[in-house]
């Protein structure tokens, strides 16, 4: 009975040692290049059973597994490339001890790597329905905010991902140990000749392609959906790539297709509402003179409420949940958007195009940007060369996303952030509640009214954010379950409908002009391509003497700014090209889209063209109705190619030349 229980053991043993003797100095990095594989192989058959409904649906069913074998030939190759290279140096019988624990360290460190990240990726999918990206890199420079969140919410999750970690690393680091202690050098001689072979082979499966580009995530984009898009490749390789990005982002749109700048700029300037206007700056292309549809003896004041994440799946008549029951009962009472889209899926995306009328680009927004942190137009230096007081009040910490800064360095004044409340009802991972910062947006601006000054106030709220943290026995719940993201927007909307009601009441109203929009939707994910239902955001101007009205065609984030200023009655010089709705109210519209890296044209007939880095775009039809996109075989028309190229282009051209702004 021994013998029989002991001879597989040793005979597989055996069998590992004549084949790691084989390998000689080679048999680290065989072990660690296999070891990648198995761990990208097993992860990606647990998340593609997980997400299978989703994935059956598309064209990759079941040749995923062998497309995301490539991809992980491409981390596996990227992870034994340092070893390869020291290999002539270390890989001999003087130095075998030493090289044994370099490659053991070295696995170590890589495979502990390649686990935490696959580990992380099903809470980061149920966050953003997408493998860690660059919002996990931008995330990283957070850890108070990022900590708060993932203890309060995803507690257990992170827990047994680091248990599932550590433990796994182990175990791998025993295994490495037991099948090198044993393992010989074997003949440097040999191992020499064969070095040049090893180069290549691990080169090709670096570039896993022929052609002039190496492969990059575009190239497995095969699908309709983002999400099985991103299942092919591996996280790590994913937010790697990610990293490169970021060292070259001013130049992220060139891969979307070629245009000189003369032609992109008067292709922009053909729109209706901008064919008229004098461009008489060579330094600023898109600037000109906005004259308001309203003149007035004095101009209103101004306050924008940024409602994070609420979007139109949160609006009942915009066919969404009914949990948004407060701004249901405000839209007959102002200027109601039933067409708004967002340009992006994070906060400062939708603050450059709220406060700056700026374009997305597949780059950071310019609020993170070195060269847009000072002499970049937003509406609180117009503003403030008008002679207005001008803020921000947030509930949170304001250096997040870099906010401070972008705010201080670009005309706003003041600064209101979570330390500057005192004894605040309620405080959460991301701040004080909405009820806490509307209390204070109130008695901010009653003073500003008091001293006859004209002011302008961004408030940007934080309630409706992971982990759906809100204060007790405000609402009645949609969710049985407290801490959810219907029960957090229902509390949001309650606490801005206490703060419309107070405003209403306050002699600041009158005088008064406010823009109630949100800067994204909560999760925009599903199984399309570019997800345009999910950008579709509510938005409503109100105050002072407006009047109700319903607009009805498509408008995007880009058309706030200009609309604003003419109904305040500013008259202005800024770069803005977004569409004054007060002066051209039945234009067709437009929406502009940036998903991770595709950008989206939409016309007022609902036709979409999307751009893909390094490949052909893409034509469809996008149905209100079903949330869904029909795309074409066909190519977009070129006229629809050339305005979506134009506008994809220009803003990171506008950035780079700090052609973004007003003369000094």
């Amino acid at each position: 009975m021994g013998s029989f229980d002991s001879s597989p053991n040793t005979s597989n043993s055996a069998g590992v040692n004549r084949w790691l003797n084989w390998a000689g100095a080679y048999s680290p990095i065989v072990i660690l290049f296999i070891s990648i594989l198995v761990i990208g192989g097993l992860s990606r058959m647990l998340l593609v059973a997980w997400q299978l409904d989703r994935v059956i649906e598309t064209p990759v069913w079941p040749s995923i597994f062998i497309v995301g074998l490539r991809v992980d030939l491409i981390m596996a190759g990227m992870a034994v490339a340092p070893l390869v290279l020291l290999l002539p140096l270390l890989g001999h019988r003087f130095s075998w001890s030493f090289w044994k624990r370099l490659t053991g360290l070295w696995s170590l460190v890589v495979v502990f790597a390649f686990l935490f990240m696959e580990l992380a990726t099903p809470t980061f999918i149920n966050e953003y329905d997408t493998r860690p990206n660059r919002l996990f890199i931008e995330y990283l420079s957070y850890p108070k905010e990022v900590f708060s969140m993932l203890w309060e919410g995803y507690l257990p999750s992170v827990i047994l991902g680091l248990i599932l970690c550590f433990s796994v690393t182990y175990l791998f680091a025993r295994f490495f140990r037991a099948s090198m202690r044993n393992a010989k050098p074997g003949s440097y001689r040999k191992a020499i000749l064969v070095w040049p072979i090893v180069v290549i082979a691990v080169f090709i499966s670096i570039r896993s392609t022929t052609g002039h580009r190496p492969a990059n995530p575009a190239m497995f984009a095969l699908t309709s959906d983002a999400l099985v898009n991103s299942l092919i490749i591996n996280s790590t390789w994913s937010v790697a790539f990610a990293i490169y990005n970021l060292k070259h982002e001013d130049t992220a749109t060139d891969s979307y297709g070629e245009m000189a700048l003369a032609d992109i700029v008067n292709e922009v300037r053909s729109e209706p509402w901008l064919r008229n206007e004098a461009f008489n700056s060579q330094q600023f292309p898109t600037l000109h003179q906005q004259r308001p549809a309203k003149e007035r003896t004095r101009p209103l004041n101004l306050v924008i409420v940024l409602e994070e994440s609420l979007g139109a799946t949160f609006v009942e008549s915009l066919g969404g949940a009914p949990v948004t029951p407060r701004l249901e009962a405000l839209k007959d009472s102002g200027w109601w958007f039933d067409n708004l889209y967002a340009t992006g899926t994070r906060s400062v995306r939708g603050i450059e195009a709220v406060v700056s009328g700026f374009l997305p680009s597949p780059a950071r927004s310019v609020v993170k940007l070195s060269l847009s942190q000072s002499g970049f137009f937003t509406l609180g230096s117009l503003l403030k060369s008008k002679g207005y007081d001008t803020g921000f009040i947030y509930g949170g910490q304001a250096h997040f996303d870099n906010m401070r800064s972008f705010f201080t360095g670009n005309g706003f004044d003041q600064i209101i952030d979570q330390q500057n409340y005192t004894n605040p009802a309620f405080t959460g991972s991301w701040g004080v509640s909405d009820e806490d910062l509307f209390a204070k947006a109130h008695e901010d601006i009653s003073k500003l009214h008091n001293t006859g000054k004209p002011f302008f106030r961004l408030v940007f709220s934080s309630s409706n954010h992971t982990p759906f943290e809100y204060p007790d026995n405000r609402i009645e719940r949609y969710d049985e379950e407290k801490n959810t993201v219907y029960n957090a927007v229902k509390y949001a909307d309650y606490a801005l409908g206490e703060f419309i009601d107070t405003a209403r009441k306050s002699d600041y109203w009158k005088d008064t002009l406010f823009l109630v929009v949100a800067d994204h939707d909560a999760r925009v994910w599903g199984d399309e391509l570019v997800p345009i239902k999910n950008f579709q955001i509510p938005g409503l101007i109100l105050g002072a003497d407006i009047e109700g009205r319903h607009i009805k065609t498509i408008a995007s984030q880009v058309d706030l700014a200009p609309t604003l200023l003419s109904l305040m009655g500013v008259a202005g010089e800024h770069p803005m090209i977004g569409r004054d709705f007060a002066k051209f109210p039945d234009e067709p519209g437009r929406a502009i889209m940036q998903f991770n890296d595709y950008y989206a044209w939409m016309d007022s007939e609902f036709k979409v063209t999307v751009l893909r880095p390094q490949n052909s775009p893409l034509s469809g039809v996008y149905s209100p109705e079903t949330g869904n996109t029909d795309y074409r075989s066909d190519a977009p028309k070129q006229a629809d190619l050339k305005k979506a190229l134009a506008h994809a282009l220009l803003p990171l051209k506008l950035y780079r030349n700090q052609a973004y702004g007003v003369p000094n």
